[in-house]
């Protein structure tokens, strides 16, 4: 297209030359007219074409910089015409990385000094960290001589969380009470535990003052707390490239417009049939069931980068453990247990581990007798590669975990993870529910 208009232009200059020296030649006064005619032609149609891309502005307004797989992530765009010329046709393309996000538009008959707008509405289908922008804006003269572009360079990033599924209520191994050492460590949160007193300082709660103490030494002084003597919760997405299977080629194929996959639908929503997003899934839902129930929860994943998150309370620790989440991928090239062996330092004695992974060799239940003698508490969630069409299947590991007297559970693919994950054992005196 580009190089028709610019064969148009071509041929527009060549006949204003032929013209102009046709009435050099013959003297003709309508061929001197006709070279006059088609130069200014060429004057206006610049002017017009460069005053279109010029006098313009263009807001993008994202309503939020998170949001989560399965739900929509809306955008405003404003064009604003700042000129006298009407601008018959200014194409704005969007050449954001979000996929789906239809965001480009044409804009067409914008009057002098008038406005125009549209919001575009996103369903989010895979997690990750995506661009937004940047933006090229198109336009030319009404005969379509000189094709102009402009490039608005800033761009944002979004955001996507992973999905998370409710869990009603998950079962830890039988005697770990949420009790464990006392952690003298001082923190910002009201707990039980006071260890002392300080002077006040700006930004602290009149709760925590010490009015005893403010009375007899007549000055503010505020109490001091420790951690709660709670076990921290580990929980270990399994990334390595050696246990997952390979995602189909059309886990992630784009739609059409007209025909929507079933998992992108809002009455039914499925998980793309893989078994890293499944761990994720996993790993994302048992930090908001355990941060819901004022837990510390830490992560720790070794997948394209290694991640360490430590553990905390609170929503500021849930959306640190789903931003990590949601841009750590199945590529990392150090088992589970390796892993565990080398961070081994960052879980104390009573630390419960919960490990999410798809592995069916023979080396993880020896792994995890392991750190049980040492004075942990391993849970394991496994994902069977088998129901994702893989060659081997967990059953063997399962059979193993649990002769071991571990806390296993098995997810399959298409299960309801709020069911899976909710449910208890078989075996009587094997769990307890928090």
């Amino acid at each position: 297209m580009f190089k028709f208009r610019q064969q148009r232009r071509t041929a527009v200059i060549v006949l204003a030359f032929i013209a102009l020296i046709s009435g050099l030649i013959t003297g003709r006064e309508i061929l001197f007219n006709l070279a006059y005619l088609l130069g200014l032609l060429l004057i206006i149609s610049f002017a017009w074409a460069w005053a279109n891309i010029t006098y313009v502005h263009l807001s993008r307004v994202t309503r939020t910089r998170r949001a989560q797989v399965g739900r929509p992530l809306e955008e405003r765009f404003t064009v604003r015409n700042t000129s006298r010329i009407p601008k018959l046709w200014l194409e704005v393309r969007d050449f954001a990385t979000l996929p789906n996000h239809f965001s480009s538009h044409v804009v067409n008959g914008l009057g002098p000094r008038r406005t125009y707008s549209w919001r575009t509405t996103t369903v989010c289908r895979q997690r990750g960290r995506y661009q937004l922008g940047p933006i090229q804006l198109k336009s030319s003269d009404p005969f379509g001589l000189f094709p102009m572009q402009r490039d608005l360079v800033p761009t944002t990033n979004v955001i996507i969380y992973p999905l998370t599924f409710e869990i009603h209520q998950f079962a830890l191994p039988l005697g770990v009470l949420p009790g464990g050492d006392a952690l003298r460590r001082r923190t910002h949160y009201v707990t039980t535990n006071a260890s002392g007193v300080r002077d006040y300082a700006p930004g602290d709660s009149f709760s925590r003052i010490h009015w005893r103490s403010t009375a007899r030494r007549d000055r503010l002084i505020v109490k001091e707390f420790e951690l709660d003597p709670l076990a921290d919760i580990w929980i270990l997405p399994d990334m390595s490239v050696f246990s997952h299977v390979a995602p189909r080629q059309d886990a992630f194929a784009p739609p059409s417009l007209g025909d929507l996959p079933d998992w992108m639908r809002p009455t039914e929503f499925k998980l793309p049939a893989t078994t890293e997003e499944y761990t994720v899934t996993i790993a994302a839902s048992l930090a908001q069931y355990f941060l819901r129930q004022d837990r510390a929860v830490g992560m720790l994943g070794y997948g394209q980068t290694n991640e360490i998150v430590q553990p905390d309370r609170g929503e500021r620790q849930m959306n640190r453990i789903l931003e990590t989440l949601s841009v750590l991928r199945a590529e990392g090239e150090v088992p589970i247990s390796d892993m565990l062996h080398a961070e081994s330092h960052l879980f104390p004695r009573g630390t419960t581990l919960i490990v999410v992974t798809p592995t069916t060799g023979d080396g993880w239940p020896t792994a995890a007798r392991q750190l049980a003698r040492r004075g942990l508490r391993v849970v394991t969630v496994l994902v069977n590669p088998a129901s994702f069409g893989g060659y081997r299947s967990t059953d063997g590991v399962y059979s193993m975990l649990q002769a071991s007297g571990m806390v296993v559970y098995t997810v399959n693919n298409g299960d309801d993870l709020t069911a899976a994950l909710s449910q208890g054992s078989k075996q009587s005196g094997k769990y307890t529910f928090v």
